[in-house]
């Protein structure tokens, strides 16, 4: 299974890479005349200001030819949002159609690009569709070619490199010997090491002033290009406002879950590959925009997390690793239904909102895509027929809510999470909360919140109530805990209300406040477990009461105990209290009485963070933990927390760092429900 993912991947990205440095050749051929072109891809490069390229079309058939129309498909620029902004077009044909070729000739399409100011890296994307009519055939046909500009070579593979590396990794621990324990580890740190510092250069390159109104959807970073064309499937990559934020979540969260797997002493090199393998499915479900794709990446991440829980868990690992599975399992099928039935649903006259064909990145013509960007903007699903007696758009709502709802996860479908938490090592754990549990929100927006804004409004209200229910179930739960871990796990459940009630609300500060709350939990609950796992490595227990008076021994992790856990309460000046803020001030105008409600999980939350507090760092010390508070944070255990702590600081004192990255999408993302944006 794992040689046939590996096979895949580098096949897809191995593809994506040809494509970007190089054309391919398209041909179509029509009884007499057989007309090709000379490349199937016309890139521009960085160019400013205004350029044209040419490209030859050969007729090497034994009649004559004729182009009788030729059509400009430009990503991001549909007929209406040019019609209301006036903008140019970016891609334009300068010689004269329609024109004829005669057997044997070759004859020239010259295209122009023209840069729009500002945003002089911005990337293009787009397709030039020839319609072509054979002297002696009336049944015209198509050739096409591909069209693209701006970005570096390092810009448009930045996302590809991201994926490369920690594959690379993978295959290197094939490589390594047998006993070389230290070097697996050193292998596994270094691929998750070079991931990370792409991230920072992704973060350093984002432009947060691209939105949707500039064109290309408002990506950054893409990688776009045909992959399985039997199946209109398509290798599409690239990172906007919503994403921005998880993509450097995974990547530093997978970073300290390496140093933290530096602990783990069996099958050091089956560990390391399974944590390379999930790195790369989380990574590629936050950069994925075609659907297909989506789900490949999504599924990923199934299988290896199943076998960390299982193999490297605790006394219950296989039951806790098997109700992690089922569940998941259950999740990917509801997906799997939802997108054959947008897909199949997808290219209708009825259901396209602009003037423009459907098409791959090179311009072949498909009746229906998995294009995450052409289903949000090009398409109105509310003209679907009825599917099974049920509004198309709602059925398909519930069933993508339903496979995001078990990975948030919302109550009741919450119970697989406490169990893999508390069997699950601890840097599984940290990827568990600080990453996994946010794809389920990230879904939503990019599937139910963009492709289906009309069923998401209608349901906005239920999904506000599962965000009340999550806050106070999972508090109380939290507060009956005896176990540290159970505890955080069930703490992870309330915090992910906030996010449900904050989108919910369907306003710039919800949504905000939700995707804020998003990244700071991840921060957050790396570090508590990260410390829970620092204090079971000494002392072999969870058990809350167990403990006491180690504040007095260990001041150090005293320190962060206590720094990680007033961050989770949402304490001002520290990032936990940003998210909550903003999903409060967002949701109360919308949902006065839900808000009020949810402030009671708030005081709860309070409760038990302080209740464990007190247990744990004070009180009477038991002193049969003397070898076990001997020393406190060592090196490893230290560079492993004070970088997450930074962060939480920096965001809660200024969170300007992150409200700039999200903001143009969220805008655009709210103009769905205000009709200003083209399709909706």
């Amino acid at each position: 299974m794992m040689k046939a993912f590996v096979n895949t991947l580098f096949y897809g990205l191995s593809v994506a890479v040809i494509a970007v440095m190089g054309g391919s050749t398209a041909a179509a051929q029509s009884q007499g005349s057989q007309v090709v072109l000379s490349s199937g891809h016309v890139d521009f490069g960085q160019g400013q200001d205004t350029q044209s390229q040419s490209i030859k079309v050969i007729n090497n058939g034994d009649s004559s030819a004729k182009i009788v129309q030729v059509t400009i498909i430009e990503e991001g620029f549909n007929e209406r949002r040019r019609h209301n902004n006036k903008a140019t077009p970016v891609f334009s044909i300068t010689k004269n159609i329609p024109k004829t070729i005669n057997a044997g000739e070759t004859s020239d399409i010259v295209v122009q690009f023209s840069q729009p100011q500002g945003h002089s890296s911005q990337q293009f994307f787009g397709a030039v569709q020839l319609k072509i009519i054979d002297e002696d055939a009336s049944d015209p046909y198509f050739i096409s070619f591909g069209l693209q500009s701006g970005g570096s070579w390092f810009e448009r593979n930045i996302l590809v490199l991201m994926l490369l590396a920690p594959a690379i990794g993978l295959l290197l621990l094939f490589a390594v010997p047998k006993q070389r324990d230290v070097l697996c580890r050193y292998v596994t740190l270094g691929a998750s090491g070079l991931v990370f510092v792409l991230a920072i250069a992704l973060y350093a390159m984002f432009d947060p002033q691209l939105g949707v109104g500039q064109g290309n959807w408002g990506l950054q970073f893409v990688t776009h290009t045909s992959w399985i064309r039997a199946l209109n499937i398509e290798f599409f990559l690239g990172v906007d406002g919503l994403s921005i934020l998880m993509v450097l979540l995974t990547a530093f969260i997978s970073f300290i879950a390496c140093i933290s797997s530096w602990t783990i002493s069996k099958h050091i090199r089956g560990y390391m590959m399974m944590i390379l393998l999930v790195e790369i499915g989380m990574l590629g479900t936050f950069v994925a925009l075609d659907f297909f794709l989506f789900y490949v990446f999504w599924e990923i991440m199934l299988i290896p997390m199943f076998f960390l829980i299982a193999i490297w868990g605790g006394e219950k690992k296989e039951s806790a690793a098997i109700k992690f599975f089922l569940y998941g399992f259950i999740g990917s099928i509801l997906m799997l239904v939802s997108l054959v039935a947008l897909y199949f649903n997808s290219g209708g006259e009825s259901l396209l909102i602009a003037n423009q064909p459907l098409a791959l990145i090179d311009g072949t013509p498909v009746k229906h895509t998995f294009d995450l960007m052409k289903l949000t903007y090009l398409h109105d699903f509310t003209q679907s027929p009825m599917l099974l007696g049920v509004d198309f758009t709602y059925l398909v709502w519930i069933l993508l809510f339903g496979a995001f709802a078990i990975k948030v996860p919302i109550v009741p479908l919450h119970t697989w999470l406490p169990e893999a938490h508390v069997e699950a090592p601890t840097a599984v754990s940290v990827i568990l909360a600080g990453v996994l549990l946010k794809m389920g929100i990230y879904g939503m927006f990019r599937l139910n919140y963009s492709i289906l804004p009309d069923a998401t409004q209608d349901a906005a209200i239920f999904v506000a109530m599962f965000g009340v229910i999550n806050i106070l179930y999972g508090a109380f739960c939290a507060f009956k805990q005896t176990d540290l871990k159970k505890l955080i796990a069930y703490s992870s459940v309330s915090h992910m209300g906030f996010c449900l009630l904050g989108m919910a609300a369907l306003t710039n500060y919800g949504i905000t406040g939700s995707m804020m709350q998003l990244f700071s939990h991840g921060i957050i609950t790396a570090m508590l477990f990260l410390l829970v796992g620092v204090i079971y490595d000494r002392t072999h227990t969870r058990e809350i009461a167990a403990f006491g008076g180690f504040a007095t021994k260990m001041p150090w992790y005293a320190a962060f105990f206590g720094f990680a856990f007033m961050a989770s309460l949402g304490l001002p000046g520290l990032s936990g209290f940003v998210g909550e803020l903003l999903v409060f001030i967002g949701a109360f105008p919308v949902f006065r009485s839900f808000v009020i409600v949810a402030a009671l999980g708030v005081v709860l939350t309070a409760v038990y963070h302080l209740w464990a507090m007190q247990r744990v760092l004070f009180g009477a010390y038991d002193s049969k933990w003397d070898s076990a508070t001997r020393h406190d944070l060592d090196r490893r255990e230290t560079i492993m927390l004070l970088p997450l702590a930074v962060l939480v600081l920096l965001i809660g004192f200024y969170p300007i760092v992150t409200l700039d990255l999200i903001e143009h999408s969220i805008s655009d993302l709210l103009n769905f429900y205000n009709g200003t944006t083209s399709g909706f």
